[in-house]
């Protein structure tokens, strides 16, 4: 049950979050037992974001949510990684105008019940 929702400042094409949404199926395996079966990518583009107190250059903010205790800090450097390098490639936003906030939790709903 893994989540990656990305929010830019540019505008994306499908064919941009296509590109991105199979970079990050490839990413999460870094996850010790996520897959791209389970991957959630929502996407919010053209948002105002200001990094460093500007909104000049192109900027993300990105949060992935897994479902579990704990993950290995080395699985979220691969995952910065990937995420940072799929972004740059795809949308041309810099790593150094990125945010990635990583969180783990037990409590998690779908298919009208909770895991």
């Amino acid at each position: 049950m893994p989540v990656i929702h990305t929010h830019v400042s540019v505008k994306t094409t499908p064919e941009q979050r296509e590109a991105l949404k199979a970079a990050y199926g490839k990413a999460i395996t870094a996850v010790p037992g996520k897959s791209e079966g389970w991957l959630m990518c929502p996407f919010e583009d053209e948002m105002p974001i200001y990094f460093g107190g500007s909104d000049d250059q192109p900027a993300a903010y990105v949060e992935v949510n897994v479902f579990g205790r704990s993950v290995p800090g080395s699985a979220w450097e691969k995952l910065t990684e990937s995420i940072m390098a799929a972004l740059n490639s795809t949308l041309g936003i810099p790593e150094d105008r990125t945010y990635i906030r990583y969180t783990a939790t037990t409590d998690w709903g779908w298919n009208g019940g909770n895991f």
